[in-house]
């Protein structure tokens, strides 16, 4: 506020707190939304922070936009319930404990819900308390789509994944965001052209196959071809999509001459590490331990016919 000098206006206050500024930070609460919000309720939720010095004179040290809006509020309307404030009042504080104060609230703050703790409160509200879905962006902002997202993931992850575990111990609420993708347009329409469900989709979920949780976004495209869905649900997302990222690799091989193949995979098995040889004896029954069966057969079939006596004409 230094900038303006002398005495301050309302509307240079105004300027100076966003309140013309309609977007919102990734986790702040616009000028907008909170005085929606305070309209809504009626009323603060948290009182502002005052400071009574030594001449009397009331000095807000936390809660500039609240007592603004209720300015605003006061001088836009006759209702008697904007006179007064929620304040809790300190007695002369001295710089140390102002500067204290305004860390706390503004660099250390409130610790913030995670994701699936948003969400169901959400469903709370629009399920129990039976607001209304313009009511909750009163109170809390942000968009009606991510509302409905928020409360679609919330149910699915408790109508599907939950049921899959033993207790309740082994919830673990990070893999909302698994169903929070889900609700993205797509997502769904692929699980049911290829004839899985949301069950299906929980059991990935809980296998760990969709691991990191965002890859449920690239679902769509792994689904889709039938070689990647192979490997998919065999190892797992990240291994599915090595077979999408290289589509130039398997034309690369499709031109490749026998003996190329052959001292290729000779060179391939030398180099094989210990894990990795290990991952395939622990389980056969993998797309790597198929297509590797599949070659020796084929293999041994061409050696044995290369081997046998030709045949002469009488």
């Amino acid at each position: 506020m230094e900038m303006y000098g002398g005495v301050i206006t309302d509307e240079q206050m105004s300027l100076a707190l966003g309140a013309p500024n309609y977007e919102t930070g990734e986790n702040r609460t616009t000028f907008q939304s909170l005085r929606a919000a305070i309209r809504t309720h009626g009323g603060l939720i948290h009182p502002i922070l005052v400071n009574k010095e030594v001449d009397n004179r009331l000095v807000v040290i936390e809660g500039n936009t609240r007592a603004l809006i209720y300015r605003e509020f006061k001088s836009n309307n006759s209702s008697s319930m904007w006179d007064e404030i929620p304040a809790i009042v300190y007695d002369d504080l001295d710089q140390k404990s102002i500067d204290a104060i305004r860390l706390q609230a503004h660099l250390v703050g409130p610790r913030e819900w995670d994701p699936y703790s948003k969400a169901k409160y959400l469903d709370y509200l629009s399920n129990t308390e039976h607001l209304t879905t313009d009511q909750i962006i009163d109170f809390c902002g942000g968009q009606r789509s991510e509302v409905h997202r928020f409360i679609d993931a919330y149910n699915d992850i408790e109508e599907y994944y939950r049921p899959l575990l033993t207790s309740d111990d082994q919830f673990d609420p990070t893999r909302f965001s698994a169903f929070l993708e889900m609700q993205a347009s797509g997502v769904q329409e692929a699980l049911a052209k290829s004839g899985y469900s949301k069950t299906n989709f929980a059991e990935w979920v809980n296998d760990q196959r969709l691991y990191p949780l965002n890859l449920v976004r690239k679902l769509p495209k792994i689904l889709a071809n039938s070689e990647a869905r192979k490997v998919f649900l065999a190892r797992g997302a990240r291994e599915a999509l090595k077979i999408l990222d290289s589509p130039s690799t398997v034309e690369a091989l499709e031109d490749a001459t026998l003996i190329q193949l052959a001292t290729a995979l000779v060179d391939r098995i030398d180099k094989m590490s210990y894990p990795d040889s290990r991952r395939l004896r622990e389980d056969l029954d993998t797309v790597d331990n198929h297509a590797l069966t599949e070659a020796r057969d084929r293999l041994a079939e061409l050696c044995k016919y290369i081997a046998s006596p030709l045949s002469t004409s009488a």
